[in-house]
């Protein structure tokens, strides 16, 4: 009896330990610091772009002609603002804008980054909870938002809204819950039967977008220097207070990451446009009537001549990534140089694409309805030059490549031989008609 009670005591003790590793220091189960630290990370985001749409209110509610909006209206545009940096949909004027400010974007996946590190146990349900405590933000917002939101747009737009959450809470908190080493085993079975070649390729392609979108920030900045005189300009004709300087220096910042992609684009070759009927390439340049925002003036004015050269920066980075694959590849057969650069390539295009989809969209009615790079076009134009860059070390740099195209070489040499020149003296001639062959005995 004595026995049996000790074993229950044991077994009862396992299961209490058991639950306690669930759970965190307060006695709460890790679940519950994920989905508060995912809700507060979403209000925190919400409250930096709600607040300065309310302080536009309080600074412009003694004009005669916003006698009739109301505070609430200031945090319906406000909510609308931050599901916009979601992916959502802003309605104003009977139109639409789709331009997601990926300012506001990187705002909210810092704080739920933050967020996440510093109040969240780093455990995988805690993640999950993560996810249901931001959106859980995010319907709020939503119903705030009312018609200016999605909801006066379409299911479509939702869904956009939904997938676009996702994504910020996903990545946001995956980063700071669960870490590379976690992300890596969690992944493991989708990349783990990739063969190593293809995986070294693939992080090659990662690192030649990466490196693009470093040299098109640059790329920025001197843009933003030659431009400088329109920009003042713009700010002197806006002639604006304290309060409205303030909250158009948070609008361009809301939009700079924007215009760092479309240097990409202008960069690969294709160029962008800012309203219907413009280009910015390095081949040509046509403007047009812009909105009056001190940022479009560091939008550049010069084409041709040695611009025209831009895009032979994507073929040097692909053969910056070839050469890195090359370095770090096992044994390679005749194939797989071929099968690398095309790998390279197509992830470093892809990205490129991905690039020009998340920065585009509309910004307004009419003209400003085509704002952007054009997707696919980017894309193949991206893809196309890295791989021309990583074909020509790749391919050359292979022994098995090299000795493949020397047997190659010396079989029609020996066939231009054989069809009508008699044998060099010492040379075999078994090959010719009736001669025996010893092998067969």
């Amino acid at each position: 009896m004595r026995a049996g009670l000790d074993g229950l005591g044991e077994r009862v003790g396992s299961a209490v330990d058991g639950y306690r590793i669930g759970m965190v220091g307060d006695g709460s189960p890790h679940w519950v610091s994920g989905f508060l630290a995912g809700a507060q990370g979403a209000i925190l985001s919400f409250l930096v772009v709600v607040l300065p749409t309310m302080t536009a209110y309080v600074a412009t509610s003694a004009d005669p002609t916003n006698a009739e909006v109301g505070w609430p209206r200031s945090v319906a545009v406000g909510a609308a603002l931050w599901l916009l940096g979601h992916g959502g949909v802003l309605r104003a004027g009977g139109s639409e804008v789709t331009l997601v400010p990926l300012g506001l974007t990187a705002l909210a996946l810092f704080a739920a980054y933050a967020s996440a590190r510093r109040t969240a146990r780093p455990t995988r349900s805690a993640w999950l909870a993560s996810l249901g405590g931001y959106l859980s933000v995010v319907g709020v917002a939503l119903v705030l938002a009312a018609g200016s939101g999605p909801l006066g747009a379409d299911a479509l737009a939702v869904l956009r809204l939904l997938v676009g959450a996702v994504l910020v809470a996903g990545i946001g908190g995956g980063a700071a819950l669960l870490g590379p080493a976690e992300l890596a085993r969690l992944t493991e079975p989708v990349w783990a039967r990739l063969p190593r070649w293809s995986r070294l390729a693939a992080r090659a392609g990662v690192m030649v977008a990466a490196s693009l979108v470093v040299l098109a920030s640059a790329l920025t900045l001197v843009w933003f220097v030659l431009g400088r005189a329109a920009t003042d300009d713009v700010v002197s004709a806006l002639s604006l207070d304290p309060v409205g300087g303030v909250i158009l220096g948070f609008a361009q910042l809301a939009v700079l990451p924007n215009l760092v992609l479309w240097a990409v684009a202008w960069l690969v070759g294709p160029g962008f446009a800012v309203g219907q009927g413009t280009v910015f390439a390095p081949a040509q340049v046509v403007g047009g009537p812009m909105p009056a925002m001190p940022i479009l003036g560091a939008l550049p004015i010069s084409a041709g001549g040695p611009l025209l050269a831009a895009p032979l920066l994507l073929v040097l980075l692909g053969a910056a990534g070839g050469w890195w694959w090359h370095r770090r590849r096992d044994a390679s057969g005749v194939w797989q140089p071929f099968a690398a650069a095309a790998v390279l390539a197509a992830c470093a295009g892809g990205l490129v694409g991905l690039f020009a989809l998340v920065s585009g969209g509309a910004a307004g009615p009419g003209r400003l309805a085509v704002v952007g790079a054009p997707v696919l076009e980017l894309a193949l134009v991206a893809g196309l030059l890295v791989l021309v860059g990583a074909a020509v070390v790749v391919v050359p740099a292979e022994a098995a490549v090299r000795a493949a195209l020397s047997r190659g070489l010396r079989g029609i040499a020996g066939r231009l031989r054989g069809s009508g020149q008699p044998p060099e003296p010492g040379e075999s001639n078994d090959d010719q008609p009736g001669s025996p062959d010893i092998n067969a005995f």
